[in-house]
């Protein structure tokens, strides 16, 4: 196959196979930054008058056109460079409502990559190596005094509360334990109070939901409970007495936070607001969509559904799930990571291999997930375990009906191993039910640090 071809401004232009373009081609743009060359019209331009005069300097390109210019990059790369050309094209930028970009992808240790270029993007000035969570255009780096966030395209920063600091609801709770065959176990479950002291105690998922609101999975491997604050707050607000779930995913959707867990029931979070601080708090957690049926592994390695496929080899499905909005409604995508299966009798590590996409579609109104076979033709996904979203597939010339992934595996939650070294971003078609690399040449090993891999989205 042909290699990419560099472009003027030396990024990579993916070359085109006959009959075929790639799902992250589009149409190029060639900027000028320099004085445009003279135009000949011929003779009939004296009789057309008034005829239209390019500005004696590109810095002098009126501002809807350079509206319209920035509407036609997808890349965040590329807004970037059009606001370095000139002071007059960065205040153009600047004044300009823009629909999103294309995400950034981020790796812990500062690399960013801006799709669809396959070349490493830096931002100016900073770097924003090891971070430990992100959520939309925000990098969290977690110290011993709170959390700090950032944002690298704004280089804006909030504060967040340590996660030892949790006003407890009520504020008198305690941990309660009984002895079971010679071990400390939870009575009657595990609550926040059984794992607020943990050394491996972090933010598993962190939601920026207002201005005035920020909500978070925080746990220890396969158990965690919903914390809330306000930005800026000196401390975390916790229903101390609550089960802990595993809870796989959240999201604020229409004014609501909602989280679901691997048994893949819908909850929706109502928050309250404490009345001698003002701050929030979980005031109730209510099923809103009880899940049943098809339900894939999860947990405990000694205990999972086995079945054979291809020469009789024994595989089973590990599962993650997701929750996303596109177009107005809400969708539950599950992912199946067929593993490996020991065979009975035989200790070894089980072993990650393709992994397929389910969707679902909140119905609310009975209560229920309705399977779709697409995300639509004209909408992408991008998933992540710390962001995900949808966006039009036509506006950045990509291919509907497509799953962009990653292999960004909880560092504290190992459920299975892989044959590689190294991991990439990929892509599953719907239609089809194929995975492929839409980006080959971006890469990164696969070591413990580098699991928090994250799509980063400009303008949330």
């Amino acid at each position: 196959s042909k290699q990419p071809q560099r472009g003027g401004d030396g990024n990579s232009t993916p070359s085109l196979a006959p009959g075929r373009r790639p799902s992250h081609w589009y149409p190029p743009l060639l900027l000028f930054t320099s004085a445009p060359p003279p135009l000949s019209l011929g003779p009939m331009a004296t009789e057309n008058k008034p005829h239209w005069q390019p500005p004696s300097s590109w810095s002098a390109l009126p501002p809807d056109l350079a509206g319209l210019v920035l509407r036609l990059l997808p890349a965040y790369a590329d807004h970037a460079r059009f606001a370095a050309v000139c002071p007059q094209w960065r205040a153009a930028a600047r004044k300009q409502v823009m629909p999103p970009t294309l995400p950034l992808l981020a790796l812990p240790d500062g690399t960013f990559y801006s799709l669809p270029y396959d070349e490493r993007f830096r931002f100016p000035g900073c770097g924003f190596a090891g971070y430990k969570s992100a959520y939309g255009s925000w990098l969290v780096f977690p110290r011993d005094d709170g959390c700090f966030l950032v944002n690298p395209f704004s280089r804006a920063t909030m504060t967040l509360p340590p996660l030892f600091s949790v006003r407890l609801r009520p504020p008198n709770a305690v941990a309660k334990w009984i002895l079971q065959d010679g071990s400390k176990v939870a009575d009657p479950y595990t609550t926040w109070m059984h794992i607020n002291d943990s050394e491996e105690l972090h933010i598993i998922k962190l939601l920026l939901c207002s201005p005035n609101l920020v909500a978070a999975l925080v746990g220890v491997e396969y158990t965690s409970q919903i914390l809330m604050c306000q930005p800026g707050a000196l401390s975390w607000s916790v229903r101390a007495c609550d089960e802990c779930k595993d809870f796989e995913d959240m999201v604020f959707y229409q004014g609501k936070l909602y989280a679901i867990a691997d048994d893949e029931d819908l909850l929706v979070v109502n928050v309250s607001s404490d009345q001698s601080t003002g701050d929030p708090q979980v005031s109730r957690v209510g099923r809103v969509i009880k899940a049943k049926g098809d339900r894939c592994y999860k947990g405990d390695l000694s205990v999972y559904h086995v079945v054979c496929r291809e020469n009789s080899v024994p595989v089973m499905p590990v599962k993650k799930v997701y929750l996303v909005e596109s177009c107005g409604a809400l969708l539950m995508v599950r992912r199946k990571i067929w593993c490996q299966a020991p065979r009975p009798g035989v200790t070894c590590k089980i072993v990650a291999g393709k992994s397929e996409f389910e969707v679902f579609k909140a119905d609310f109104e009975h209560s229920q997930w309705i399977k779709v076979s697409t995300v639509g033709d004209d909408q992408v996904l991008f998933l992540g375990r710390r962001c995900s979203r949808a966006l039009s597939a036509s506006r950045y010339g990509l291919l509907g009906n497509h799953i962009f992934f990653l292999d960004d595996d909880d560092e504290h939650r190992v459920d299975y191993f892989y044959d590689e070294d190294n991991t990439s971003c990929s892509s599953y078609d719907m239609r089809l039910g194929d995975v492929s690399s839409p980006h080959p040449m971006i890469s990164w090993k696969r070591r413990k640090e580098m699991r928090l891999a994250a799509w980063l989205f400009p303008q949330d």
